[in-house]
């Protein structure tokens, strides 16, 4: 038996932030451009409707694969942001979710209602639809939170890594500089790494140790 309730009930939406560093040392966000109505041709994050039957995450999960073809390994729920306004269609409340991707591994194109996909330099962000600059910047808020343990730049690595390619990825995460020697000294003793016993060489460098 079905249920009348005499108040208007909110729809529900999920959004999902994408995080990656670029090989320019830039963390970067992956943003869809809208196709259609509302906020038809700006840039926003991937989401949608949450289906009646669908759990959050799994909804979060669907539509960022069937907007940008990425297969997110983990999701962290960001928070849920309601304002009465922030769609013309009616009231709707999204549940914001973020992952970490290393840059080598993140593969996308645009799809569904989506008519583009691209990267964006978090610090330098068009003007997005509805209220996606204010959530993306209180995501990565939380990212600098989450920076404070190093072990965190790690999700941005692939497999092996030198350790200048650490500290980049660690310095774009908290969005300061690194003393080089201190955190060499730190991420050892962290015992969260280890050194592979192998090299990767660069023209006009010396042979960089290999980690993992």
């Amino acid at each position: 038996m079905g249920y009348t309730y005499e108040y208007p009930h909110p729809a529900v939406t999920v959004d999902v932030i994408v995080f990656t560093v670029a090989e320019e040392a830039r963390l970067e966000v992956l943003l869809i451009r809208r196709a259609q109505y509302p906020f038809e041709g700006m840039w926003a994050m991937p989401g949608g409707f949450v289906g009646i039957d669908e759990s959050l995450k799994r909804a979060a999960w669907r539509e960022l694969k069937e907007e940008t073809g990425v297969r997110a390994a983990s999701l962290q729920q960001l928070g849920a942001f309601g304002h009465p306004d922030r769609d013309p269609r009616e009231r709707i409340i999204t549940v914001v979710y973020y992952s970490a991707i290393p840059y080598g591994e993140l593969r996308f194109r645009a799809d569904s209602d989506a008519a583009d996909a691209a990267l964006f330099d978090v610090a330098a962000l068009p003007r997005l639809a509805a209220d996606h600059n204010m959530i993306i910047g209180r995501a990565v808020e939380r990212l600098r939170q989450q920076g404070a343990d190093l072990s965190f730049a790690l999700r941005f690595l692939p497999g092996t890594f030198t350790m200048a390619e650490y500290r980049s990825a660690a310095v774009c995460v908290l969005g300061r500089p690194l003393d080089k020697r201190n955190f060499g000294r730190k991420v050892r003793h962290g015992g969260w790494i280890e050194a592979t016993g192998e090299h990767r060489n660069s023209a006009g460098h010396r042979p960089a140790a290999l980690y993992r």
